[in-house]
């Protein structure tokens, strides 16, 4: 027996659900086939440059991440709650007045919405916060865009400010995603900061695995097929353990489990193109929206005004967002950069593109039916299970919640008896991120 569960998959998911199998007692050996931990959640070193890849952030509200995170140690640096919205001509600022009520009079006569739409923000946010998650995911269910037309909000508001902010969070400019998980995310942004890791969002798996004795994780070791309680790597190294647990992406899943991989459509991609400016076109840690009604540009961003480690001394790190992964990076970056001088001037033209990031695969879509993530099924037999964010509704929160629920499960199983506690146990004094602001 090489291992008491062997955890397929070093993302979110696979190592919370090693850590709760070490709480309960149990040894796991989690295999991953790249060279590194995280899944998507990475970051790269390029040119004295921290490159997240892709469009990533963390939302602090979120149960599972501070059950298993240490805050303090990641050294957050939050968003300002809210963002700049570019209208034609110019850009637009909208604030969240529960966290800075100084900007309610500046939000009251702000071009974005009308005076209706303001009022009925406050009670679209009375509705997202009501009742427990599973209050949330049990409501009657129907699209975003839908949801929001049946609260009375005006095309003006959805066009200018829902589309291109929770468009940009879901991968999905429609607002075709559910109502559930539109309120889930909704919840998430007014209970809590939006941040980054000071030293990128790669800090995060880093963290979790750094708890795990080091020869329980083995990077390098793709899994070419499972069976009864075995493992065999595509080196051909067969290993055995009391449980399986598979905590790969979507697709990858499928292929171990010898199922069809999904249909198209079943996830949303994106590309992200970072470049490396003498200065950001834009001072404080705001995200920047596309509103316009044209171009290819969803969000902006400047990591680096949020943490100097972003970027080297003297310079600055710009991150442009684009729903998609299918374009030509070159011909799309021209069209970008056309669209970017038109906003900040001819500085953009000497910007210089240090990576593209094209994820064709970066979010399960979660068009309607979404159910609630407690109560997907993630066991397949007596030895083997499944977890995953894709399962239910993406989000750090669910990869974590997945992780430690099917660990729990496998102990329970193995063990013979109920888990002792919830683990590792849920952290809630940590010190607030720093806003910048």
């Amino acid at each position: 027996m090489n291992a008491d569960v062997i955890v397929i998959g070093a993302g979110l998911s696979g190592l919370a659900c090693a850590l709760t199998l070490r709480e309960e007692g149990l040894e796991p050996l989690v295999l991953e086939s790249s060279g590194g931990v995280g899944g998507r959640v990475r970051t790269d070193q390029r040119e004295g440059y921290l490159l997240d890849r892709g469009f990533q952030v963390l939302q602090t509200w979120y149960p599972e991440a501070q059950r298993f995170l240490d805050y303090e140690r990641l050294d957050l640096r939050a968003f300002y709650p809210g963002a700049l919205v570019r209208m034609p001509g110019e850009l637009k600022r909208v604030s969240d007045v529960w966290r800075r009520p100084a900007r309610l009079l500046e939000m009251l006569f702000s071009p974005i919405g009308t005076l209706a739409d303001k009022v009925r923000l406050l009670g679209l946010r009375r509705h997202c916060l009501r009742g427990e998650l599973e209050t949330l995911y049990s409501r009657p269910e129907q699209t975003a865009r839908e949801l929001l037309r049946k609260r009375g909000f005006s095309q003006r508001i959805i066009q200018s400010f829902f589309e291109p902010f929770f468009g940009g969070v879901f991968f999905e400019p429609e607002l075709e995603v559910s109502s559930r998980a539109f309120e889930f995310v909704f919840r998430a942004f007014a209970l809590g900061d939006t941040a980054l890791p000071a030293r990128g969002m790669g800090e995060i798996p880093t963290q979790l695995a750094a708890r795990l004795p080091h020869d329980q994780v083995r990077t390098g070791c793709r899994v070419e097929r499972i069976a009864d309680r075995q493992v065999l790597l595509d080196s051909g190294q067969r290993l055995r353990a009391r449980a399986i647990v598979i905590a790969t992406e979507a697709r990858e899943t499928l292929r171990l489990l010898g199922r069809r991989r999904p249909t198209k459509g079943a996830s949303r991609g994106t590309s992200c193109f970072y470049f490396g400016a003498p200065r950001p076109p834009i001072e404080g840690p705001y995200l920047v929206l596309n509103a316009e009604g044209q171009g290819h540009i969803n969000s902006l961003l400047f990591p680096s005004s949020l943490s100097e480690h972003y970027a080297p001394r003297g310079r600055s790190l710009v991150s442009v967002n684009v729903h998609g992964a299918n374009r030509n990076p070159d011909t799309l970056e021209t069209d970008i950069r056309r669209q970017l001088v038109q906003w900040f001037g001819d500085e953009v033209r000497h910007w210089r593109r240090l990576a593209v990031y094209r994820i064709p695969h970066a979010l399960p879509s979660q068009r309607p039916p979404v159910h609630d993530p407690s109560s997907v099924r993630l066991r397949h037999s007596d030895w083997l299970w499944t977890c995953g964010e894709y399962q239910a509704a993406p989000s750090i929160q669910w990869a974590l919640h997945s992780g430690r629920r099917a660990g729990t499960e496998v102990a329970t199983t193995l063990l013979g008896r109920p888990a002792e506690r919830e683990t590792p146990k849920r952290r809630t004094l940590y010190p607030s991120p720093r806003t910048g602001v």
